[in-house]
């Protein structure tokens, strides 16, 4: 292993000696991008060297190519440098970049930074990709800034020290601000503030992560939802400032294929948000199956008539992650669909079927005409934690 490893390595530094390029290394559960040149390769193939980083080529994992792309916006313009990544190719209209990938073998890295009031980038491929943005100011006046066309893993890793801050169109069609067709990971320690002008602020056709180093997502208007995830949602970490809002604040919906892995599911381990919904008759946060809360903070107010702050068909909350406190709101009246004449009053939280808690702090505080605080179709486990309502909880059955 150390001997193909150190051939790689030395084939791709010599392949490196006419133009920047990258690597990425794998070792000891981590990874780090590196450029070639900057790489310091023993006589005896034993190590690497990386700036002040050794990495002894025993211990390596893994290594793969990594072409790195830039696209810089500056007002009505955008400046893009593929350096030569291979299969790959772009076109630009003013500020719209729209990038094409038929690489399917080696992973790119697109740096977004600049700002622009007519801009927007539209990437197209096949293979997992990661996009960096680092100090982008992105407004749409056609569709949507950030528009990335690849059903694979997509990293979206937020700088550290940068705001970022992406607004759509007006009455387009795009399905969201930030749109991702795949799997989409959010990551960095940076800030990312989302206008949503005409549908949700943030879409994926897959699932929507967020790991345990992202920084601070802000959603300031969403003519639809603000977090909309196709399969599933989970976020680990990071904190999440939702308002404005005229559709629901979080909602992960069922895929049409019934076999998908956590197909509904909404998964809170760690991190914070806090939302407010004015709408009527939306949701703070919606799973269309099963949501387990073991851990991290939320904290939820819902005014609207009809509205509610947590929905699911099932519903767990325990501390098996980090510490768990849910606090809600709910302070909205009754509301009459203008269609069916059909009634439903605004609660803290609803559950279908059967909620589970066993650990954590719950606090539901309804004040509107008729709301409710908890509502349980099914079994009530009542195994721990402390919960706190207005009103009484109101289930089919209860086991303590």
């Amino acid at each position: 292993m150390k001997r193909i490893i150190s051939t790689v390595l030395l084939a791709a530094i010599t392949l490196a000696a006419s133009a920047q390029q990258y690597m990425r290394i794998w070792a000891n559960g981590d990874n780090e991008r590196v450029a070639l040149q900057d790489l310091t390769f023993s006589n005896n193939g034993a190590s690497v060297k990386v700036g002040e980083t050794t990495y002894a080529t025993a211990q390596i994992d893994s290594i793969r190519m990594v072409y790195v792309i830039s696209v810089a916006f500056n007002g009505s313009t955008a400046t893009v440098d593929l350096r030569n990544a291979p299969g790959v190719s772009y076109t630009t209209n003013g500020a719209n970049v729209n990038i094409v990938s038929e690489n399917t073998t080696d992973e790119l890295e697109i740096e977004l930074s600049g700002s622009s009031s007519n801009g927007s980038l539209t990437y197209t491929g096949g293979y997992k990709c990661k996009f960096y943005l680092q100090g982008l100011n992105l407004t749409s006046t056609t569709g949507a800034p950030l528009d990335i066309q690849c059903g694979k893993r997509v990293d979206l890793i937020l700088v550290g020290g940068t705001t970022n801050t992406l607004t759509d169109a007006t009455n387009g069609e795009q399905k969201a601000c930030l749109y991702c067709k795949g799997h989409l990971e959010i990551s960095g320690g940076g800030s990312l503030n989302v206008k949503g002008n005409t549908r949700h602020a943030i879409a994926t056709k897959e699932y929507l992560q967020l790991k345990k180093s992202t920084g601070t997502i802000t959603v300031t208007k969403a003519a639809g939802d603000a977090i909309h995830a196709g399969q599933y949602f989970q976020m680990n970490g990071g904190t999440l400032n939702l308002s404005g809002m005229t559709g629901d604040g979080i909602q992960a919906e069922m895929t049409n294929d019934p076999t998908e892995e956590y197909n509904g599911f909404v998964f809170i381990k760690g991190g914070n948000i806090t939302m407010t919904l004015t709408s009527p008759d939306v949701k703070g946060i919606k799973s269309d199956s099963t949501m387990i809360v073991s851990g991290g903070n939320i904290n939820i107010a819902t005014s609207g008539a009809g509205s509610k702050g947590i929905t699911a068909s099932y519903m767990t909350i325990n501390e098996n992650d980090a510490s768990t406190v849910i606090i809600i709101r709910a302070t909205g009246g009754v509301y009459t669909d203008p269609v069916t004449k059909e009634t439903s009053k605004c609660m803290g939280i609803k559950v279908t079927n059967d909620l589970t808690i066993s650990a954590g702090s719950v606090t539901v505080t309804n004040t509107g005409s008729q709301s409710k605080s908890i509502k349980v179709g099914g079994t009530y486990y009542a195994k721990g934690g402390t919960v706190k309502t207005t009103t009484a909880i109101d289930y089919e059955a209860i086991v303590k």
